[in-house]
Parts: structure tokens; sequence; C-alpha cells
């Protein structure tokens, strides 16, 4: 992925978890481990979908965690390692500007 003209290469991975202590435990062990400089829970979505050839409906918890683009992938690893769920959401999106400063604090704390 290529860098913005402000040379960040940041994104935001957005991730569904079962419960607030799953989340909590993804959130912290990413951030603990500069895999993410930030990582924000928001408690109580619900999800609707088809698993397995049948209709679900199921309260989630929501982790966006903001990161690099060249650790994308070990971010995802490990969130697999930690995750319950048999098929996690992970799904990265491209930040294409924002505040340099905060950009430029996502840069210095991940690794």
């Amino acid at each position: 992925m290529e860098k913005q003209g402000n040379g960040v290469d940041a994104i935001l991975v957005y991730m569904t978890a079962p419960n607030m202590d799953e989340a909590r435990a993804i959130a912290s062990a990413l951030v603990e481990e500069r895999l993410a400089a930030c990582a924000n829970v928001l408690p109580h979505m619900e999800s609707v979908y088809q698993w397995k050839g049948k209709m679900e409906r199921d309260s989630e918890v929501v982790v966006i965690a903001k990161t690099k683009a060249s650790l994308a992938d070990r971010l995802t690893a490990r969130v697999l390692e930690l995750h319950s769920y048999e098929v996690p959401c992970v799904v990265t999106m491209p930040v294409t500007g924002g505040n340099p400063a905060f950009l430029a604090w996502i840069d210095g704390e991940t690794q």
C-alpha cells in the first residue's frame, strides 16, 4: 500500500468480537505489542448475517485499530490467534488523509 503524501501509510482495521472482555483483550494486546497505536472498543452492536445456511442475529463489540499498512498482515495474524470465532471479521481500510500530527503519532507508536 502506498504512503500518503505526508509519508504515513496509516490504515484502520475494523474487527468484531463476541463480548467486551474479548474485545478489550484483543485491543490491549495489539497496542501493547505495538501492532496498533490505538484501538477503539465500541460496545453494543447488532450483527445480522448468514452462517452455515442459517440467519443469525448477535450482539457484538466493534474494535477499530489505527496502525500502518505495513503491519496489517502481522496484526491480522495476531487477532486470529486471540479470537474465539472460527472466521473473525478483520478488514482493513486505507486512511487517505487527516491530521498530519495524528498520522505521525500512529507511525511513531507502531513497529
